[in-house]
């Protein structure tokens, strides 16, 4: 079994392993010269990012700076924005959906390390050598979500279609759709409705409309 396939497994793998090293410095290497382009050089970034992900939908927009761990490990739908500073740790799956928002200093990070210091330091792997181990768990955001500024999704969670988490919340369970949810760590507090619409805050809507 390759470390991939005990990544994907959901099992204790090597990040040291020679083929994920790999990987991750082409992944690293990409980043960074997405991050040093201006964002009217959409053809360079967008050569880029065929390179760096597993799948990006149209109309998708990342600010930049960004930063992908593995990136491959990536699939992004239609018309995503993300404003400054993402980080997407994606040792294993992250599944992003379509009209997808992120505000500044979003995080998705999927490894988890073992609670005993010992453990994280060595333990044996499967071949009995020693060696610094840890597991991922996969990421996946339905459609339409707003994740707001400085939001951070721990890997294992699903967050559902339609919902809005809040500024520096930080998600470790999954979210219901069409939820807002909110805090440290990140809870319900409420359902999204009709009463959300903007046509109930006239004062802000002032000579706009809503697409009917």
């Amino acid at each position: 079994m390759t470390e991939q396939e005990r990544i994907h497994r959901g099992i204790l793998f090597s990040p040291g392993n020679p083929e994920l090293k790999t990987i991750k410095l082409r992944s690293h290497k990409l980043s960074q010269q997405y991050s040093q382009t201006f964002e009217d050089e959409t053809e360079t970034r967008e050569k880029l990012l065929d390179q760096l992900l597993g799948a990006l939908g149209k109309g998708s927009f990342m600010q930049g700076p960004i930063f992908f761990h593995y990136g491959v490990h990536t699939a992004i739908g239609d018309s995503f924005f993300a404003n400054y500073n993402l980080t997407v740790q994606d040792d294993a799956k992250v599944k992003i959906g379509n009209h997808v928002s992120f505000g500044p200093n979003v995080t998705i990070a999927t490894p988890v390390h073992p609670f005993i210091a010992s453990e994280r330091r060595q333990m044996l792997d499967a071949n009995s050598k020693p060696a610094t181990l840890c597991y991922a768990k996969p990421v996946v955001i339905g459609n339409d979500v707003w994740l707001s500024a400085g939001v951070t999704v721990c890997g294992g969670v699903t967050i559902g279609d339609g919902c809005v988490i809040g500024a520096g919340s930080v998600v470790t369970r999954d979210i219901p759709a069409h939820s807002f949810a909110a805090g440290v760590p990140c809870k319900i507090v409420r359902a999204i409705t009709e009463e959300d619409s903007m046509r109930h805050k006239p004062d802000v809507l002032a000579d706009c409309q809503i697409l009917e």
